[in-house]
């Protein structure tokens, strides 16, 4: 016998309560959907990582950095946790830019008492992680801003270009340093160099995506041997950036091609010595009582500091310049290694300021 349909609801069991905490159950699943994501970028990332350049890198820096250097491979290896700076145009200023940074949380990088800092160069930072969008190069439209490490302006600020000088930048590519040189002063002649073809191309886009016309007329960008130039150009300028070819750490461990990332590290040994070179020739440039400021992208002790140091005791005519003040400065911002000379710093990344690694040392000519 069949039951009228009212008496069948009646003899079906009542729906079940929902047990307490099930209103979480979509949050908790969210939670573990987005830690199974961070975990498959993690992943992902370590199997971007070189191995055979981590490798070699352990074994030097830990020689060379000690401790210090676990904190600075935690940085470098983990890229969701670098930052990026911005540095802003001023041959094409946008009210509207500074406003988003600020809501972005952005604050300028360079606000303490510092030996040298130009009002016209106005950079903006944030503690957290992350970058911001970058600008697409336009013809005949000038970028509003310049991203990089925050870092890599260290050197100009230590370069202290004043209106009038003349100023080369030796080894100029991609140029972002040389947009910063300009953001400071106007040099009476600006010369860029940048022996490397592809990367002399890369420098003519960035000075064009920069610089206005009637400015980029007085810039000379060259493809000279930058070993030679002090024979070519001897005692000709104010002031010298040696941004060097170096081993260049943070890209370096990401290198896709394992064979390419071993002869990179085979032919580490020969960078301390082109730089050496490239060094001796930036004081032949040099004007007596001009300034030289060295900069690297590496760790390396011997890309680094070896280097300064051969220069002194085989160059009589060229001595170091305190940069201690500068550094103290923007310690707030940058971490640096203990106990380097009075001339030289090195920024260390760590998570939270994430800038560097940046050595940089100050000559001058006698």
């Amino acid at each position: 016998m069949r039951l009228p349909r009212a008496a069948s609801r009646l003899l079906l069991p009542p729906p079940p309560r929902p047990r307490a905490g099930a209103a979480l159950l979509p949050r908790r699943a969210a939670a573990r959907a987005s830690e199974q994501l961070e975990n498959k970028t993690k992943r992902k990332l370590q199997k971007q990582i070189c191995q055979v350049v981590l490798d070699h890198f352990e074994k030097q820096y830990t020689r060379e950095l000690g401790d210090t250097w676990t904190n600075v491979r935690d940085v470098l290896t983990y890229p969701l946790c670098w930052q990026y700076a911005v540095l802003l145009n001023k041959f094409n200023q946008s009210a509207e830019l500074k406003n988003t940074l600020h809501v972005k949380g952005y604050h300028p990088a360079f606000q303490g008492p510092l030996p040298y800092l130009p009002a016209s160069l106005k950079c903006y930072i944030r503690r957290t992680p992350g970058r911001f969008p970058a600008q697409k190069h336009q013809a005949g439209k000038l970028k509003e801003y310049y991203l990089l490490n925050a870092a890599s302006l260290l050197p100009v600020l230590a370069l202290e270009v004043k209106d009038g000088e003349d100023v080369l930048d030796l080894c100029a590519a991609p140029g972002g340093k040389s947009v910063a040189i300009l953001q400071c002063a106007y040099p009476g002649q600006f010369h860029c160099n940048e022996y490397d073809d592809l990367r002399s191309r890369w420098l003519k886009k960035t000075i064009e995506s920069f610089i206005p016309d009637p400015l980029t007329n007085l810039i000379m960008i060259s493809k000279l041997d930058g070993t030679q130039i002090g024979d070519l150009k001897p005692e000709l300028y104010d002031k010298i950036l040696v941004d060097a070819p170096c081993s260049n750490d943070r890209s370096w461990l990401f290198s896709s091609d394992i064979q390419q990332a071993t002869l990179r590290l085979i032919q580490r040994k020969e960078l301390s010595f082109l730089q050496f070179q490239l060094l001796r020739s930036a004081i032949k440039a040099l004007r007596p009582g001009g300034s030289l400021v060295y900069s690297t992208c590496t760790l390396s002790k011997a890309e680094n500091s070896d280097v300064i140091n051969l220069i002194l005791n085989s160059c009589t005519n060229v001595m170091p310049v305190d940069i201690s003040e500068m550094a103290k400065a923007v310690s707030q911002e940058f971490t640096f290694l203990s106990g380097t000379q009075q001339h030289e710093l090195l920024v260390l990344p760590e998570k939270g300021r994430a800038w560097g690694p940046m050595y940089v040392a100050k000559l001058k000519k006698m």
